[in-house]
């Protein structure tokens, strides 16, 4: 390979933008004794589908295009449950979240939980992590805490901030998010100087805020994070006139709970189509800032001439909604919460690659282990993703490489019923609850790729397959009793534990302005839901309404 391209990247590095049409593939390790290093980068709230659509034009994303082009893409990659704490603690233990019940943000893994990290440290590995893990149980916000554990109480509060673009005065600003930049420039430096100095191999892991949305400061401390926030020089890499606006069905034709999520989120309100696009580009905008970080670390890789013998991963823990389905955010299993993006660069990967097969966060664990030459624990949720990697073929499904199905469950706010999605081949089947109390649904990906046609009533024979096999994996209907146990049990100590001051603390979370109109009713909803008593749900009028976006 000759230098000159390698000076010609270097310098517009610098630009942070990394050119990849100067680089040459990178060639493989012919030495097989040789232990490649493993640098992952964990983005937060990044949608999977901007990276495995070829030729995307929608925003510009160079350094994630640079992977692509020099190692391989997963074009049906995962969460396996669509929020930030269980899915990476499923990443981080190669378990589904109901086997290490990781119900929501608030409890996940025990702090010395034996991650893969931890593994591959005691095979000799230097290792290093920077920036947001959120794997832990103990974290997030009360608010995001109590809001969980009463989502089966029969009420209808907005727990978020409306959604809003806000765009940065500062023009030429690049660092927007501050904290992943400073990670960034850690992580960057302990390549440079701890690394590249190193006579042992390494995994170092990234963990980055973005593209998730801000915190809504203007609406009040307990908000939640509802602002896509951006600079006019991300923002120019975002091709405006491709955003499009999503179909939204009719309120009386959403499912439940999906209406539930929508009317918690704070969208069910009127919002212009200006509104609408304004969001998702600075959503786009937010994931182009992402690739920018991504294109400092590969740098730092190149100039040390490590990029030859590591193994680059870039994924997210779940995606973004940007106003499909008329919600912001993730807590569902449309494609654009749940496909997460996959991609990897290194030595003995075909350039180029596109892998069809289902897979999903889990498999990183396995995936790791194998590259460190860790013995992989048996019955892990997992399976190691090196033979997709390895094998010649390219776009096929080789199911004999990897089952070809992922498994993704919910249980924390913004969504009234626990949910199990299984994908498997064309088909997405969604469960609920017990599987009884709220009705299926099912999409064909292939015809529906917007999901906008429940198709379970036409086709009971795929229902009836796609059920049994979702049992086959998981008993959902214990897990649905198990979750409800512990939110019961959860709240009801938090509750004593607050004593006098509970009525105080309950009524400033983060839906205190709905909450602030019949606080008597909604405390009563919950004392009756406590005692097992069932009522029916105290819903709005808005249900009845249509769900049209007003023209700009």
């Amino acid at each position: 390979m000759s230098s000159a391209p390698w000076r010609v990247v270097a310098f517009l590095s610098s630009l942070v933008f990394l050119p990849a049409v100067h680089m040459n593939p990178i060639p493989p390790i012919r030495n097989s004794s040789v232990r490649c290093n493993v640098v992952m980068v964990m983005s937060d709230a990044f949608d999977g589908r901007l990276t495995t659509a070829p030729g995307n034009y929608l925003v510009d994303l160079p350094n994630l295009n640079f992977l692509k082009q020099h190692g391989a893409v997963f074009l049906n990659a995962y969460t396996n449950s669509p929020i930030c704490c269980p899915s990476r603690a499923a990443m981080w233990s190669g378990f589904f979240p109901h086997l290490t019940e990781s119900w929501n943000n608030y409890k996940c893994l025990d702090p010395d939980y034996p991650t893969w990290m931890d593994l591959v440290k005691r095979r000799g590995y230097v290792t290093q992590k920077f920036g947001k893990q959120d794997y832990r149980s103990g974290s997030h916000s009360l608010s995001n805490r109590v809001e969980a554990w009463t989502r089966d109480v029969p009420f209808l509060l907005r727990q978020e901030g409306r959604p809003k673009a806000s765009l940065s005065a500062n023009k030429t600003q690049v660092r927007i998010m501050q904290e992943d930049w400073k990670n960034a420039d850690l992580a960057t430096s302990w390549i440079r100087k701890q690394a590249a100095n190193s006579s042992q191999p390494f995994f170092l892991y990234l963990g980055l805020n973005l593209p998730h949305p801000y915190p809504s400061v203007d609406m009040g401390e307990n908000f939640g994070s509802s602002t896509f926030l951006t600079s006019p020089y991300w923002l120019q890499k975002v091709s405006y006139k491709d955003v499009t606006i999503p179909k939204w069905l009719p309120f009386q034709a959403m499912h439940p709970v999906d209406y539930y999520s929508s009317y918690t989120k704070n969208c069910t309100g009127s919002f212009t189509r200006q509104e609408i696009r304004d969001i998702r580009a600075y959503y786009y905008a937010m994931c182009a800032e992402t690739d920018g970080i991504m294109g400092q670390i590969i740098s730092a890789l190149m100039d040390t001439g490590l990029l030859d013998t590591t193994c680059v991963f870039f994924t997210s823990d779940h995606g973004e909604l940007a106003m499909e389905h008329r919600q912001f955010y993730k807590m569902s299993m449309y494609e654009g919460s749940s496909h997460v993006p996959l991609l990897v660069m290194g030595p003995n990967i075909q350039p180029g690659k596109r892998i069809s097969n289902i897979v999903s966060l889990v498999d990183l664990y396995p995936t790791m282990l194998e590259l460190a030459g860790v013995p992989t624990p048996l019955h892990i949720s997992g399976y190691s993703l090196l033979p997709l990697l390895h094998a010649r073929s390219n776009n096929d499904i080789i199911p004999e490489l990897h089952p070809n199905w992922a498994l993704s469950q919910f249980h924390g706010s913004d969504a009234n019923a626990s949910t199990y999605m299984l994908r498997e081949n064309d088909w997405k089947y969604i469960a609920y609850s017990d599987g009884d109390s709220v009705p299926p649904q099912l999409f064909d990906l292939l015809k529906d790729p917007e999901e906008l046609n429940n198709v379970a009533a036409q086709f009971p024979e795929v229902v009836r397959s796609m059920e049994k096999k979702l049992r086959s994996i998981v008993n959902y209907k214990e897990v649905s009793a198990a979750v409800h146990q512990y939110n019961k049990q959860s709240f009801t100590s938090w509750k004593e534990s607050e004593g006098t001051n509970y009525t105080n603390v309950i009524s400033n979370l983060r839906w205190h302005l709905d909450w602030s109109q019949r606080p008597k009713a909604y405390e009563m909803a919950i004392d009756r839901w406590l005692k097992n008593e069932t009522g029916s749900m105290m819903e709005p009028p808005t249900r009845s309404s249509n769900a049209d976006v007003k023209p700009p």
